[in-house]
């Protein structure tokens, strides 16, 4: 079965940069999808970024454009969050999930969008590691 093991969060202060890690294993890692999510207390879940691991593409949410890059080690089935510029907004329980790579539609204003993953498609997650941010 799959096993997603997060490590890397911690507590810095505003402006800071961390690298959370998430070692993945019990799937084929060639055609994924690999996300971070996190959930902030009171808050729900949200996507943060995801990556397919055959085509490379990329995905963020708005609040971490230009801050957070997700990035992988596909030798060591490893995927990172590379935090920068972080913000308190930014504290929250960071998760690492994984999905099937496919072909999801959304619809973005008039225009359909396809991408190789969606958040809203990931179904194995870690245990969490906390990111606080003062």
């Amino acid at each position: 079965h799959v096993q997603l093991v997060e490590s890397g969060g911690g507590s810095v202060q505003a402006g800071g940069s961390l690298r959370p890690s998430c070692v993945v294993s019990g799937v084929t890692y060639d055609r994924l999808c690999v996300a971070w999510f996190r959930q902030a207390t009171g808050n729900e879940r949200e996507g943060v970024a995801w990556f397919s691991t055959n085509t490379h593409r990329t995905m963020y949410a708005d609040s971490v454009k230009d801050r957070f890059t997700i990035s992988q080690d596909n030798a060591n089935n490893t995927l990172y969050l590379e935090m920068s510029s972080l913000k308190p907004e930014d504290t929250a329980m960071y998760y690492c999930a994984t999905g099937p790579s496919g072909s999801y539609s959304r619809k973005v204003g008039s225009t359909w969008i396809s991408n190789p993953c969606d958040f809203s498609r990931f179904d194995d997650w870690g245990q969490g590691t906390q990111v606080t941010v003062s």
